[in-house]
């Protein structure tokens, strides 16, 4: 009877094993979840989900098998648009706001209050805010979000007052996934992939060998002679480039986020960061505003930050393809005598290990976006989202 349930988890995304979908059903012949859909929740996503970041596919798939079975509330999509409306809470008063707080939480009947909410969805035709009947927002009913009373059923909006015993469509993990873009955190746990320890560095030797210290003093007749060794420090070597400006100011704190975590990451021997506009051609700016000379020679950074650098490229490949092409397709300022796409391959042909992420890459190669199909030729792009990020991390240092 369950069979749906496992394709629905394995159409969301989840890697359930012919193993632990055998457990779950020993679980149920055990009599581990009682008959109770809310326990058979937790026992199936013990067995089944291996991460966190699971937990959000997980609940969708739950959603989808088994919504309406314990209980024939439903919500329609029409209904959590009228209640979506976070704006409101900002427009309440301060003395409303101590109002709502001095409500003092009562006694309430669950099951009566589930039967007047399955009623109201029944009768209701239109949205209401304020008011203690209807399901809305800001009023005194039991039903909605942003009100003030204790003790009702919250649909959609956010948690407000802490007054709701039951929580209807909420998406609680949504922020755990792994496909989802990410923040500065997640950048800074990203970037500690990039360790390359060495003890080769032209550095003192400040560090304590114990092994040797052991072995010398030994060989001394047990009189104490000690051993110190240079300390291994990461000799990872970081470029940074970043496509600035047109499309892609949507992605700006993004891309600040990612800067920020580069030079928060300060176990690097070197990071570079340089900037450029959809392209890159014979210049590379200093700062995102790329304004006309202030900039560097596309060839004085492969003269200068030699082929051990690991490069990586964050744009959204968002081109014409004359942009791409011709050697004269850069609108911002000077070609020298290349096309982007020559230049991109100079970079390539120099360092050793780049990698391009991209906020909105296009799934496989789509025709509309010739130029994103173009670069994905030249170097291994991967989407900006943690799971994207881990992957070009893995293959900055990879000996491939």
């Amino acid at each position: 009877m369950f069979s749906k349930f496992f394709y629905t988890c394995k159409s969301k995304g989840l890697n359930i094993t012919l193993s632990e979908w055998l457990n779950l059903q020993e679980a149920l012949d055990k009599g581990l979840c009682e008959s109770s859909l809310t326990k058979f929740y937790y026992v199936a996503r013990m067995i089944l989900v291996k991460s966190e970041t699971e937990y959000d596919k997980f609940d969708m798939a739950f959603e989808e098998c088994f919504k309406g079975i314990e209980t024939d509330i439903e919500i329609g999509k029409t209904m959590l648009s009228w209640l979506d409306k976070p704006e409101m809470s900002e427009l309440l008063h301060e003395e409303e706001k101590h109002w709502l707080n001095q409500i003092e939480e009562i006694q309430v009947d669950k099951d009566d209050v589930e039967e007047k909410f399955k009623q109201r969805l029944k009768d209701q035709d239109s949205e209401h805010n304020g008011g203690s009947y209807w399901i809305g927002t800001m009023g005194k009913t039991q039903f909605g979000n942003t009100g003030g009373n204790v003790g009702g059923v919250r649909v959609g909006g956010t948690t407000g007052y802490q007054s709701a015993f039951s929580v209807v469509g909420a998406r609680k993990y949504r922020d755990f996934r792994d496909d989802k873009v990410i923040d500065n955190r997640q950048f800074q746990l990203a970037f500690r992939r990039l360790r390359q320890f060495s003890s080769k560095l032209d550095i003192p030797r400040t560090e304590l060998d114990i092994d040797q210290t052991i072995d010398k003093t030994c060989n001394n007749g047990g009189c104490l002679q000690i051993v110190m060794e240079k300390p291994r420090k990461n000799a990872v070597k970081l470029l940074l480039l970043m496509d600035s400006g047109g499309t892609m100011i949507p992605y700006t704190k993004l891309l600040n986020d990612l800067f920020q975590a580069v030079h928060k990451s300060n176990h690097y021997k070197d990071v570079k960061a340089y900037y450029f506009h959809n392209c890159i051609y014979s210049k590379l700016y200093k700062t995102p505003e790329c304004e006309n000379g202030d900039w560097v020679d596309t060839e004085w950074m492969f003269r200068n930050l030699d082929s051990d650098y690991k490069v990586i490229i964050v744009g959204d490949a968002a081109m014409a393809p004359e942009e791409l092409y011709s050697d004269t397709g850069n609108y911002r300022g000077p070609n020298g005598g290349l096309s982007g796409y020559q230049w991109l391959q100079l970079v390539k042909r120099h360092y050793k290990r780049v990698v391009w992420m991209n906020p909105k890459m296009a799934p496989g190669r789509a025709p509309w976006r010739e130029a994103e199909t173009a670069i994905k030729d030249i170097f291994p792009m991967y989407k900006l989202t943690v799971q994207g990020l881990n992957d070009a991390m893995t293959k900055l240092m990879s000996n491939k």
